[in-house]
Protein backbone atom coordinates (compact mmCIF):
# COMPACT_ATOMS: atom_id res chain seq x y z
CA UNK A 1 0.00 0.00 0.00
CA UNK A 2 0.85 3.59 -0.58
CA UNK A 3 2.02 5.47 1.98
CA UNK A 4 0.89 9.16 2.69
CA UNK A 5 3.27 11.97 4.54
CA UNK A 6 1.08 14.34 5.99
CA UNK A 7 4.25 16.22 7.99
CA UNK A 8 3.55 19.04 5.94
CA UNK A 9 -0.31 19.32 6.44
CA UNK A 10 -1.04 18.50 10.26
CA UNK A 11 0.26 17.48 13.36
CA UNK A 12 -0.12 15.22 16.68
CA UNK A 13 -1.33 17.08 19.56
CA UNK A 14 -2.89 16.45 22.82
CA UNK A 15 -6.19 18.29 24.38
CA UNK A 16 -7.80 17.57 27.57
CA UNK A 17 -5.94 13.60 27.40
CA UNK A 18 -7.17 12.99 23.45
CA UNK A 19 -4.51 12.63 20.63
CA UNK A 20 -5.53 14.21 17.20
CA UNK A 21 -4.32 15.16 13.89
CA UNK A 22 -4.91 19.56 14.05
CA UNK A 23 -4.36 21.65 10.80
CA UNK A 24 -2.43 24.54 11.83
CA UNK A 25 -3.29 26.44 8.81
CA UNK A 26 -7.35 25.58 8.68
CA UNK A 27 -7.57 28.88 10.40
CA UNK A 28 -6.65 30.86 7.06
CA UNK A 29 -9.63 28.69 5.32
CA UNK A 30 -12.49 29.89 7.42
CA UNK A 31 -13.77 32.63 5.68
CA UNK A 32 -16.24 31.62 3.23
CA UNK A 33 -17.08 28.54 5.68
CA UNK A 34 -19.86 30.07 7.94
CA UNK A 35 -17.80 29.71 10.57
CA UNK A 36 -15.96 32.07 12.89
CA UNK A 37 -12.83 32.41 15.91
CA UNK A 38 -15.22 34.27 18.31
CA UNK A 39 -15.44 33.77 21.47
CA UNK A 40 -17.92 32.06 23.85
CA UNK A 41 -19.28 29.83 21.43
CA UNK A 42 -21.39 26.86 22.33
CA UNK A 43 -21.76 23.39 21.38
CA UNK A 44 -25.02 24.36 19.97
CA UNK A 45 -24.23 27.03 18.06
CA UNK A 46 -20.51 25.14 17.12
CA UNK A 47 -22.31 22.81 15.52
CA UNK A 48 -24.92 24.46 13.36
CA UNK A 49 -22.11 26.22 12.21
CA UNK A 50 -19.63 23.35 11.26
CA UNK A 51 -23.44 21.19 9.97
CA UNK A 52 -24.24 24.62 7.59
CA UNK A 53 -20.02 24.23 5.96
CA UNK A 54 -20.35 20.51 5.49
CA UNK A 55 -23.69 20.52 4.23
CA UNK A 56 -22.12 23.46 1.89
CA UNK A 57 -19.74 21.00 0.74
CA UNK A 58 -22.68 18.42 -0.06
CA UNK A 59 -22.27 15.90 2.47
CA UNK A 60 -25.17 14.33 3.29
CA UNK A 61 -25.11 13.34 6.72
CA UNK A 62 -23.78 16.82 7.94
CA UNK A 63 -25.16 16.83 10.99
CA UNK A 64 -23.67 13.33 12.12
CA UNK A 65 -20.83 14.10 10.84
CA UNK A 66 -20.40 17.64 12.52
CA UNK A 67 -21.55 16.12 15.64
CA UNK A 68 -18.69 13.07 15.47
CA UNK A 69 -16.13 14.92 14.67
CA UNK A 70 -16.83 17.29 17.93
CA UNK A 71 -17.17 14.13 19.88
CA UNK A 72 -13.83 13.21 18.60
CA UNK A 73 -11.76 16.72 19.59
CA UNK A 74 -13.66 17.05 23.01
CA UNK A 75 -12.91 13.19 23.82
CA UNK A 76 -16.75 13.12 24.79
CA UNK A 77 -19.09 10.61 23.53
CA UNK A 78 -21.81 11.85 21.70
CA UNK A 79 -24.27 11.93 24.67
CA UNK A 80 -22.68 14.36 26.34
CA UNK A 81 -22.88 16.70 23.22
CA UNK A 82 -26.32 15.95 23.20
CA UNK A 83 -26.83 16.72 26.63
CA UNK A 84 -25.19 19.91 26.85
CA UNK A 85 -26.06 22.42 24.09
CA UNK A 86 -25.42 25.14 26.08
CA UNK A 87 -21.69 24.49 26.94
CA UNK A 88 -19.34 26.92 26.03
CA UNK A 89 -16.28 25.87 24.17
CA UNK A 90 -12.49 26.73 25.32
CA UNK A 91 -10.99 28.76 22.23
CA UNK A 92 -8.23 26.52 21.55
CA UNK A 93 -10.71 23.44 21.32
CA UNK A 94 -13.27 25.62 19.35
CA UNK A 95 -10.23 26.27 17.13
CA UNK A 96 -9.12 22.36 16.54
CA UNK A 97 -13.06 21.73 15.92
CA UNK A 98 -12.77 24.17 12.69
CA UNK A 99 -10.13 22.90 11.87
CA UNK A 100 -11.14 19.00 11.26
CA UNK A 101 -14.21 20.72 10.18
CA UNK A 102 -12.53 22.47 7.35
CA UNK A 103 -10.45 19.19 6.62
CA UNK A 104 -13.21 16.86 6.46
CA UNK A 105 -15.55 20.01 3.93
CA UNK A 106 -12.43 19.62 1.86
CA UNK A 107 -13.49 15.83 1.12
CA UNK A 108 -11.10 14.09 3.54
CA UNK A 109 -12.47 11.05 5.31
CA UNK A 110 -13.89 11.61 8.70
CA UNK A 111 -12.21 8.07 9.32
CA UNK A 112 -8.58 9.62 8.94
CA UNK A 113 -9.59 12.53 10.92
CA UNK A 114 -10.92 10.93 13.84
CA UNK A 115 -8.71 7.65 13.22
CA UNK A 116 -11.10 5.33 13.83
CA UNK A 117 -13.82 3.48 12.17
CA UNK A 118 -15.80 -0.11 13.26
CA UNK A 119 -16.18 -3.07 11.22
CA UNK A 120 -17.50 -6.47 12.65
CA UNK A 121 -18.06 -4.87 16.20
CA UNK A 122 -14.66 -3.82 16.41
CA UNK A 123 -13.33 -0.72 16.21
CA UNK A 124 -10.20 -0.67 14.18
CA UNK A 125 -7.58 2.48 14.08
CA UNK A 126 -6.90 3.38 10.57
CA UNK A 127 -4.27 5.83 9.36
CA UNK A 128 -3.76 7.18 5.75
CA UNK A 129 -2.05 4.23 4.86
CA UNK A 130 -4.31 1.47 5.38
CA UNK A 131 -7.77 1.32 2.96
CA UNK A 132 -10.35 2.54 5.32
CA UNK A 133 -12.59 -1.01 6.47
CA UNK A 134 -16.18 -1.00 4.50
CA UNK A 135 -19.40 -2.99 5.57
CA UNK A 136 -19.56 -4.97 2.43
CA UNK A 137 -16.27 -6.39 3.40
CA UNK A 138 -17.62 -8.10 6.33
CA UNK A 139 -19.32 -10.42 3.84
CA UNK A 140 -15.41 -11.88 3.92
CA UNK A 141 -15.51 -12.56 7.81
CA UNK A 142 -18.92 -14.09 7.58
CA UNK A 143 -18.04 -16.96 5.27
CA UNK A 144 -15.21 -17.55 6.69
CA UNK A 145 -16.64 -18.13 9.96
CA UNK A 146 -18.78 -20.44 8.55
CA UNK A 147 -15.74 -22.82 6.75
CA UNK A 148 -13.20 -22.61 9.26
CA UNK A 149 -13.79 -25.07 12.07
CA UNK A 150 -14.89 -23.55 15.68
CA UNK A 151 -13.65 -27.01 17.35
CA UNK A 152 -10.20 -27.71 16.20
CA UNK A 153 -6.98 -25.20 15.33
CA UNK A 154 -7.32 -23.95 12.15
CA UNK A 155 -4.61 -21.70 9.81
CA UNK A 156 -5.55 -19.07 7.38
CA UNK A 157 -4.17 -16.23 5.96
CA UNK A 158 -4.77 -12.84 5.14
CA UNK A 159 -3.33 -11.11 1.27
CA UNK A 160 -3.26 -7.37 1.45
CA UNK A 161 -4.15 -6.91 5.14
CA UNK A 162 -4.16 -3.29 5.86
CA UNK A 163 -5.79 -2.28 8.80
CA UNK A 164 -5.87 -6.01 10.12
CA UNK A 165 -9.56 -6.14 10.08
CA UNK A 166 -10.43 -9.20 7.98
CA UNK A 167 -7.88 -11.53 10.07
CA UNK A 168 -8.30 -9.65 13.72
CA UNK A 169 -12.29 -10.07 13.12
CA UNK A 170 -11.78 -13.29 12.26
CA UNK A 171 -9.63 -13.92 14.92
CA UNK A 172 -11.43 -12.35 17.36
CA UNK A 173 -14.32 -15.17 16.73
CA UNK A 174 -11.89 -18.01 16.38
CA UNK A 175 -10.08 -18.80 19.43
CA UNK A 176 -8.49 -21.84 17.89
CA UNK A 177 -7.03 -20.42 14.75
CA UNK A 178 -3.78 -18.60 14.05
CA UNK A 179 -3.19 -16.28 11.02
CA UNK A 180 -0.77 -15.05 8.86
CA UNK A 181 -1.62 -11.88 7.52
CA UNK A 182 0.73 -10.22 4.53
CA UNK A 183 0.87 -6.46 3.29
CA UNK A 184 3.54 -4.78 1.46
CA UNK A 185 3.37 -2.22 3.14
CA UNK A 186 5.26 -1.72 6.53
CA UNK A 187 2.95 0.67 7.28
CA UNK A 188 0.38 -0.91 6.40
CA UNK A 189 1.42 -3.99 8.94
CA UNK A 190 2.28 -1.54 11.99
CA UNK A 191 -1.44 -0.17 11.87
CA UNK A 192 -2.64 -3.89 11.63
CA UNK A 193 -0.01 -4.79 14.51
CA UNK A 194 -1.58 -2.16 17.06
CA UNK A 195 -5.49 -3.35 16.01
CA UNK A 196 -3.97 -6.99 16.80
CA UNK A 197 -2.33 -5.56 20.15
CA UNK A 198 -5.82 -3.83 21.01
CA UNK A 199 -8.09 -6.60 20.43
CA UNK A 200 -5.93 -9.14 21.94
CA UNK A 201 -5.23 -11.34 18.82
CA UNK A 202 -1.31 -10.28 18.40
CA UNK A 203 -0.21 -13.88 19.50
CA UNK A 204 -2.04 -15.69 17.37
CA UNK A 205 -1.12 -13.49 14.19
CA UNK A 206 2.25 -13.10 12.26
CA UNK A 207 2.41 -10.17 10.02
CA UNK A 208 4.80 -10.57 7.32
CA UNK A 209 6.09 -8.08 4.88
CA UNK A 210 5.48 -10.05 1.17
CA UNK A 211 4.00 -9.62 -2.34
CA UNK A 212 1.55 -12.15 -2.02
CA UNK A 213 3.11 -15.19 -1.07
CA UNK A 214 6.68 -14.20 -2.41
CA UNK A 215 8.22 -14.41 1.47
CA UNK A 216 5.95 -17.54 2.86
CA UNK A 217 7.91 -21.08 2.84
CA UNK A 218 7.02 -22.89 -0.47
CA UNK A 219 5.93 -25.61 1.45
CA UNK A 220 3.62 -23.86 3.57
CA UNK A 221 -0.27 -24.17 3.20
CA UNK A 222 -3.09 -23.06 4.85
CA UNK A 223 -6.73 -24.13 5.06
CA UNK A 224 -8.35 -20.75 4.07
CA UNK A 225 -6.66 -17.53 2.44
CA UNK A 226 -8.72 -14.57 2.28
CA UNK A 227 -8.20 -11.16 0.51
CA UNK A 228 -9.50 -7.81 -0.09
CA UNK A 229 -7.33 -7.07 -3.00
CA UNK A 230 -7.11 -4.08 -5.22
CA UNK A 231 -9.53 -4.44 -8.33
CA UNK A 232 -10.59 -0.44 -8.99
CA UNK A 233 -9.13 -0.24 -13.20
CA UNK A 234 -6.48 2.14 -13.41
CA UNK A 235 -8.73 4.43 -15.49
CA UNK A 236 -11.44 4.91 -12.70
CA UNK A 237 -9.30 6.18 -10.11
CA UNK A 238 -9.51 9.65 -10.44
CA UNK A 239 -13.24 9.51 -10.78
CA UNK A 240 -13.78 7.66 -7.62
CA UNK A 241 -15.56 10.15 -5.20
CA UNK A 242 -13.31 12.65 -3.41
CA UNK A 243 -13.19 10.43 -0.46
CA UNK A 244 -11.91 7.45 -1.67
CA UNK A 245 -8.74 9.18 -3.53
CA UNK A 246 -7.05 10.08 -0.39
CA UNK A 247 -6.75 6.45 0.51
CA UNK A 248 -3.89 4.56 -0.92
CA UNK A 249 -3.58 4.13 -4.49
CA UNK A 250 -1.92 1.00 -4.29
CA UNK A 251 -4.95 -0.82 -2.36
CA UNK A 252 -7.29 0.58 -4.91
CA UNK A 253 -5.69 0.27 -8.48
CA UNK A 254 -5.96 -3.09 -10.26
CA UNK A 255 -4.15 -2.68 -13.49
CA UNK A 256 -6.05 -2.39 -16.74
CA UNK A 257 -9.14 -3.75 -15.72
CA UNK A 258 -8.69 -4.05 -11.56
CA UNK A 259 -7.83 -7.56 -11.91
CA UNK A 260 -4.10 -7.91 -12.19
CA UNK A 261 -3.46 -8.67 -8.71
CA UNK A 262 -7.00 -11.36 -8.29
CA UNK A 263 -5.52 -13.00 -11.20
CA UNK A 264 -1.80 -13.88 -9.48
CA UNK A 265 -3.73 -15.07 -6.45
CA UNK A 266 -6.08 -17.42 -8.24
CA UNK A 267 -3.22 -19.01 -10.06
CA UNK A 268 -0.60 -18.78 -6.91
CA UNK A 269 -3.20 -19.40 -4.21
CA UNK A 270 -3.92 -23.07 -4.90
CA UNK A 271 -0.06 -24.08 -3.95
CA UNK A 272 -0.80 -22.26 -0.85
CA UNK A 273 -4.19 -23.84 0.16
CA UNK A 274 -4.31 -27.39 1.10
CA UNK A 275 -6.76 -29.85 -0.56
CA UNK A 276 -10.41 -28.62 -0.24
CA UNK A 277 -9.73 -25.40 1.40
CA UNK A 278 -10.79 -22.20 0.13
CA UNK A 279 -9.77 -18.84 -1.05
CA UNK A 280 -12.63 -15.95 -0.39
CA UNK A 281 -12.11 -12.42 -1.80
CA UNK A 282 -13.72 -9.28 -2.50
CA UNK A 283 -13.82 -8.18 -6.48
CA UNK A 284 -15.79 -4.83 -8.01
CA UNK A 285 -18.71 -4.21 -9.47
CA UNK A 286 -19.18 -5.52 -13.49
CA UNK A 287 -16.16 -7.94 -12.58
CA UNK A 288 -17.93 -11.43 -12.00
CA UNK A 289 -18.48 -12.46 -15.58
CA UNK A 290 -14.76 -11.87 -15.69
CA UNK A 291 -13.06 -13.89 -12.67
CA UNK A 292 -15.59 -16.79 -13.64
CA UNK A 293 -13.82 -16.88 -16.94
CA UNK A 294 -10.63 -16.93 -15.62
CA UNK A 295 -11.21 -20.01 -12.55
CA UNK A 296 -9.01 -22.47 -13.79
CA UNK A 297 -11.35 -25.34 -13.57
CA UNK A 298 -8.57 -27.90 -13.10
CA UNK A 299 -7.53 -26.27 -9.90
CA UNK A 300 -11.09 -25.14 -8.21
CA UNK A 301 -13.96 -25.24 -7.53
CA UNK A 302 -16.75 -22.98 -7.54
CA UNK A 303 -18.31 -22.56 -4.62
CA UNK A 304 -20.68 -19.21 -5.03
CA UNK A 305 -20.74 -15.14 -5.32
CA UNK A 306 -22.18 -13.88 -2.67
CA UNK A 307 -24.11 -10.34 -2.77
CA UNK A 308 -23.35 -7.15 -0.76
CA UNK A 309 -26.21 -5.13 1.21
CA UNK A 310 -26.94 -3.55 -2.35
CA UNK A 311 -27.01 -6.40 -4.06
CA UNK A 312 -23.94 -6.45 -5.94
CA UNK A 313 -22.19 -9.48 -6.52
CA UNK A 314 -19.04 -8.83 -3.99
CA UNK A 315 -17.30 -11.95 -3.13
CA UNK A 316 -16.25 -15.08 -4.43
CA UNK A 317 -15.55 -18.78 -2.99
CA UNK A 318 -13.35 -20.90 -4.62
CA UNK A 319 -12.45 -24.59 -2.96
CA UNK A 320 -9.18 -26.30 -3.60
CA UNK A 321 -9.57 -29.33 -5.38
Amino acid sequence: MLSRNLTNRAQTISFSGASLIYNPRAEQHLSGTGLSLKTGVTIQNALADATGALAGSDLKEARLEAGSLLSHVMNRDRTFILARPEHVLDPDLLVMFQSVVVRRAAGEPLQYITGHQEFFKLDFEVTPDVLIPRPESEAIVEVALELLPKDRPSRFADVGTGSGCLAISILHELTNARCVAIDVSPAALNVARGNAQLHGVIDRLQLLESDLFSAIAADEQFDLIVSNPPYVPDGDIDSLQREVRYEPRSALAGGSDGLDVIRRLMREAPARIQTGGHLVFEFGFGQEELLLNLIDRTAWNFIETREDLQRIPRTMVLERK
